[in-house]
């Protein structure tokens, strides 16, 4: 990732309009910001939650709380709770989309 030339940028969340976006089950709620090519995220997943597509794009994904399960087009899954992070490239590896049963809030930067 390359951080262009840019001010230090405050955020305040609690300021930020969330946008909601449905999955195949559940929704998330996402706020975003975003400069230059970089998008910074807080994404509360509802219970329930499954994403209703494989996602290709690099992400570093920190869980701010709940969990939730990160799974691989390939069969690959890692359970991930508040407290741990993961990383993957743009078309690094197999295609990922996340899932939760009792919900998650996570801090994004892709």
């Amino acid at each position: 990732m390359r951080i262009p030339p840019l001010p230090f940028t405050a955020i305040d969340w609690s300021a930020v309009e969330p946008t909601r976006h449905e999955g195949e089950t559940g929704h998330a709620l996402w706020r975003s910001f975003a400069i230059g090519d970089i998008r910074v995220r807080l994404v509360e997943y509802s219970p329930g939650y499954v994403a209703d597509h494989w996602c290709d794009r690099g992400h570093v994904i920190h869980v701010v709380s709940g969990a939730l399960v990160s799974e691989l087009r390939d069969g690959r899954r890692t359970e991930l709770t508040a407290g741990m992070s993961y990383m993957v490239s743009d078309f690094g590896d197999a295609a990922h989309r996340s899932a939760t049963e009792t919900g998650a809030t996570l801090f994004i930067v892709d």
